[in-house]
């Protein structure tokens, strides 16, 4: 009974999550569709690697003609920084979840999952509370990718290239209130601005963006770690 409310109030913690994946999921069916991708073939991506940025940049690479290896190489470089997340998460979990679960949790982890989870208050995480989070993004990521397949080849141009802001906006929303309430994270925040900032903009040495995502992630966290190695109970 108790994993049971647990997961349900992950669930509608995650609500808002799921409500921002929706249109993205849409447009990703969209352009999957578009670009002449079997549906079948979207589906079984949205099932099985549930991970929007990837799924983006493979069906990019599909069109484009790119062969098994190069499109599984640049996926992988992509996704790097969920070894940082879920490393991240572990650490606050590892007396709370038992070892059988983490796999499943693992895979679950996005990053607006992870900033869900990490600024979630400490005594609440424990398996059924992750779980309903994560269940109910990846319930919306895949209903959405499905609803882009067959039903939103009658929405207007306009709103299909609209849908692409949607994911950016509910990060914002996820993140603001956690600014107010803790100093560290807006500084952190700052921080991971201006290193990607710098990267993007450098015309010295020229970066793949996939590789300044996940640079921008570890100098971020080892600056965030360096200057403050004694306030991680703030944020908890």
């Amino acid at each position: 009974m108790k994993f049971t409310q647990n997961f349900l109030s992950g669930s509608k913690k995650g609500l808002a999550i799921a409500l921002g994946y929706i249109p993205i999921a849409i447009t990703f069916g969209l352009i999957a569709n578009s670009s002449n991708i079997p549906g079948h073939i979207t589906i079984m991506m949205s099932l099985l690697v549930f991970a929007g940025a990837s799924q983006f940049i493979a069906v990019n690479l599909l069109k484009l003609g790119t062969g098994a290896w190069g499109i599984i190489i640049t996926t992988f470089i992509v996704n790097l920084r969920h070894f940082l997340m879920s490393a991240s998460i572990s650490q606050r979990i590892k007396h709370k979840v038992p070892k059988k679960w983490m796999p499943l949790l693992a895979f679950g982890i996005t990053d607006e999952t992870f900033s869900f989870i990490s600024l979630s208050p400490k005594e609440k995480l424990n398996t059924g509370f992750i779980l309903g989070i994560n269940t109910i993004a990846y319930s919306a990521w895949v209903l959405g990718t499905i609803a882009g397949i067959y039903l939103g080849k009658g929405l207007p141009e306009i709103m299909q290239d609209s849908m692409g802001v949607a994911l950016y906006a509910m990060f914002i929303g996820l993140l603001l209130p956690n600014i107010k309430k803790h100093r560290i994270i807006l500084i952190i925040s700052l921080l991971t601005v201006g290193v990607s900032s710098f990267l993007y903009w450098n015309s010295l040495i020229s970066i793949p963006k996939s590789w300044q995502i996940i640079i921008t992630t570890i100098l971020a966290s080892i600056i965030g770690a360096v200057l403050f190695p004694e306030e991680v109970d703030e944020i908890e």
